[in-house]
C-alpha cells in the first residue's frame, strides 16, 4: 500500500470502486434510454442473435454488475460480468478495428476489463458490502482474480460460441 494508510487506502478504492460501477451502470441504462429497439437492431446487425434478448442481457448485466460493484457486494462476480459482456463487446465490436479506440479498437473493453479484474483482486475494500458480512476476504486476492478472469471469459466466449453468426461481407 506503499504509503497511504489503511484509511486512505479504503478511501481511494471507495471511490474507484463506485465511480467505475456507476459509470458502467449507466452505460447499461444508455441502451435502453429512448427504447431498446435501437440497441436490438444493432445487435442483430453485428450477428448477435437474436438482438433484442441480447440488447436486454446486456444492458441488464451492465447495470446490475454496474450497481454490484459500486456497493462492493458480490465483487469478483460483478467484475466477472464485466470482463464477460467486454470480450463479447471486443470481439463481436472492436476486434477487426485493431487496438486503439480512436479507430474503434479494442483498447476501451479491454481496458475496463483491467480495471474490473483489479478490483476482483485487490478486494472490493474495507469500506464495501462484502466486507460488512466478511465476504471481502474470502472472495480477493487470487481467488477474485481467477473468479474475475475465469468466469468473466469462460461467460463471455461462451455467449460468442453460441450466440454470434456475422453477417457475411
Amino acid at each position: 500500500m506503499g504509503d497511504l494508510t489503511n484509511t486512505e487506502f479504503a478511501a481511494v478504492l471507495l471511490v474507484f470502486r463506485v465511480v467505475f460501477g456507476l459509470v458502467f451502470a449507466a452505460h447499461g441504462v444508455a441502451k435502453r434510454k429512448g427504447g431498446i429497439d435501437g440497441t436490438a437492431g444493432w445487435f442483430d446487425s453485428l450477428g448477435m442473435r437474436p438482438g433484442r434478448l441480447h440488447a436486454q442481457l446486456a444492458s441488464l448485466t451492465e447495470i446490475v454488475s454496474g450497481l454490484l460493484l459500486a456497493l462492493g457486494f458480490l465483487t469478483s462476480f460483478a467484475a466477472a460480468a464485466v470482463v464477460g459482456v467486454m470480450v463479447v463487446a471486443g470481439y463481436t465490436v472492436h476486434r477487426k478495428e485493431g487496438f486503439f479506440i480512436v479507430k474503434n479498437g479494442w483498447e476501451y473493453t479491454f481496458m475496463v476489463s483491467l480495471m474490473a479484474v483489479l478490483i476482483a483482486g485487490v478486494g472490493p475494500g474495507d469500506w464495501s458490502v462484502d466486507a460488512g458480512i466478511d465476504l471481502a476476504d474470502t472472495l480477493n486476492g487470487w481467488v477474485g482474480l481467477a473468479i474475475a478472469v475465469g468466469v468473466g471469459v469462460v461467460g463471455g466466449v461462451g455467449q460468442i460460441v453460441a450466440f454470434y453468426r456475422p453477417p457475411a461481407d
